[in-house]
C-alpha cells in the first residue's frame, strides 16, 4: 500500500508534539527575562525542518498559550505574527547562512512591536497605534538583540538535531 505524503504518521505527530512542547517550555523557562524568547529561532528551525507542517506546531502553541495566559488582545497579535514568521521562513527556505537567519530573527524582534500595534489602528486610530509602538521600542531593541544572539548560538546545533529526526 502506498503511503500518502499528506497524512501524518504517528512518528511525525509525536515529533510535532515534542516541538510544540519545546516551544511552550522554552517560553516559560525564559519568562522572567523581558523580550528574551527562543520562539523566533524555534519557529524558523521548525519551519525549515517541517515545512508547512510547522502550522500544526504553531496552532497548538497558540492554543496552549491562550489557555495558559488567556485569550486577550496579545493573543490576536500572536495569531498573525508567528504564522507570518513561518510564512516568511518558508518563502526564504533556500537560504543556508546562519548570518541570514540571525539577521531575519533580529529584524523580526525589532519590528515585533510595530506588528503588534496593528490592532490598535482599529481600536484607537493611527495615533494610538504609533504611540503604543514607540512606547515599546526599548523592548523591541532587547528583542532584536536577544533574537540575533539566540539564533547565532542555537541555529546550527538545533538544526543538526532536527536533520537527524
Amino acid at each position: 500500500m502506498k503511503k500518502s505524503a499528506s497524512k501524518l504518521t504517528i512518528k511525525e505527530l509525536a515529533i510535532l508534539g515534542v516541538m510544540t512542547t519545546l516551544l511552550i517550555v522554552s517560553v516559560h523557562a525564559l519568562a522572567p527575562l523581558p523580550n528574551v524568547e527562543p520562539v523566533t529561532v524555534l519557529v524558523i528551525l521548525f519551519t525549515l525542518s517541517r515545512g508547512k507542517r510547522a502550522g500544526y506546531i504553531l496552532a497548538a502553541y497558540l492554543l496552549l498559550e491562550g489557555c495558559w495566559y488567556g485569550f486577550g488582545l496579545w493573543w490576536i497579535m500572536y495569531a498573525y505574527i508567528w504564522p507570518f514568521l513561518a510564512l516568511l521562513t518558508w518563502l526564504l527556505r533556500r537560504q543556508q547562512s546562519v548570518w541570514f537567519w540571525s539577521l531575519l530573527a533580529s529584524a523580526f524582534g525589532l519590528f515585533f512591536g510595530a506588528m503588534c500595534s496593528i490592532p490598535y489602528l482599529f481600536i484607537g486610530g493611527p495615533s494610538m497605534a504609533f504611540t503604543w509602538w514607540v512606547a515599546g521600542i526599548p523592548y523591541d531593541l532587547i528583542h532584536c538583540l536577544s533574537n540575533g544572539i539566540l539564533c547565532m548560538v542555537l541555529f546550527h546545533p538545533l538544526n543538526r538535531v532536527l536533520e537527524r529526526i
